[in-house]
């Protein structure tokens, strides 16, 4: 793979749930090292996006090119073997596991048993949390502690790519701030691309290093998050800013109507 040539590259995919189409002609970019985030509002299309590219929906058209390879249509155990690892909306931890158990289920297609003791290790540096409760059923977790056993058990995988779907979900601001915090970390000391669907927008636009805008299943805006985050449109409508005044909103609904 060429410097130039992006780690994850989505391309024009339209995926649908049944006849309704989720997903109008998207494509986007992570490069290598890069956090990137998607951004919109319930229904957009975030999550399908994410599943698309973990292979759990298969896009009707278009192409999801990983390293080179088009993975479209592959099985999510393929997808997650090429690299790909998913930490999905609402958690969804093996409620009757215990939280050692689930982590070692992240780790399942691996057999370098060395490594993945240490990656073991590494996550319970990150959530000392999951530590404290390695040998406790996961459904008696909290939200936050679910959350945290989530990312962990994708790392277990030892993804390349790490997709993350509504991490803040149901999160208190300070817990929110915590695990973002280690999102970063686990970018910056581990290497891995990031790309993250969030509706927090601001936290969202804080972390990542490029963002793309979603509206009814199509990329409306996409630019560095620095920039996004000047923008009138995103002030207005993603960080609450009403001072961004009335020209952002009427621009807003312009945009609705010519699409």
């Amino acid at each position: 793979m060429s410097a130039t040539e992006a780690l994850l590259r989505v391309a024009n995919i339209e995926t649908y749930y049944g006849p309704i189409q989720a997903i109008r002609g998207v494509t986007l970019d992570v490069n290598q090292g890069q956090i990137v985030t998607v951004l919109g509002a319930n229904g957009a299309g975030k999550t399908t996006i994410l599943k698309t590219i973990s292979g759990v929906m298969d896009p009707e058209r278009g192409q999801v090119v990983f390293e080179g390879k088009n993975i479209a249509g592959m099985k999510p155990d393929r997808v997650m073997r090429e690299g790909i690892c998913h930490s999905p909306e609402g958690r969804e931890v093996f409620p009757f596991l215990t939280v050692h158990e689930n982590l070692v289920m992240g780790a399942y297609s691996r057999h370098d048993k060395d490594e993945v003791a240490h990656d073991l290790e590494a996550c319970f540096g990150y959530f000392p949390r999951l530590k404290e409760r390695a040998h406790q059923r996961a459904g008696l977790l909290s939200g936050g502690e679910q959350q945290m056993l989530a990312i962990s058990r994708a790392l277990m995988g030892k993804p390349k790519l790490l997709l993350l779907d509504e991490p803040s979900l149901g999160l208190s601001p300070i817990l929110v701030t915590q695990i973002f915090d280690i999102v970063k970390r686990i970018n910056r000391e581990r290497g891995v691309s990031i790309l993250l669907v969030e509706q927090n927008a601001h936290i969202a636009l804080k972390t990542a290093d490029y963002g793309y805008v979603i509206e009814v299943g199509r990329i409306v805006m996409e630019d560095e998050c620095v920039r996004l985050m000047e923008k009138d449109d995103i002030k207005e409508f993603y960080l609450g800013q009403k001072e961004a005044g009335v020209r952002g909103r009427r621009r807003w609904k312009r945009k609705k109507l010519w699409r």
